[in-house]
């Protein structure tokens, strides 16, 4: 989750303005969908945002198992 959140800060957000996550695991195992969906999870804490969680079977990169996406929204002053 360390990625997600160098990208939100730098485009002055945190986890807290989050209002939506997708998350793909490369795998047809529920337990390696479970076992992300926890460190995600756990990483907003009790900012419980809309999520959607799927398994697919290949991401972009070589050896890439995980992509998160989140949605941010923050106020433009």
């Amino acid at each position: 989750m360390e990625n997600p959140r160098i990208a939100l800060d730098e485009a002055g957000a945190t986890l807290q303005d989050v209002i939506s996550t997708r998350v793909l695991v490369a795998s047809t195992r529920q337990e390696d969908l479970v076992t992300a969906w926890e460190v995600v999870r756990d990483a907003f804490g009790e900012h419980d945002v809309p999520s959607t969680l799927m398994g697919v079977t290949v991401l972009g990169y070589d050896d890439q198992l995980v992509e998160i996406e989140a949605v941010a929204a923050v106020l433009d002053t």
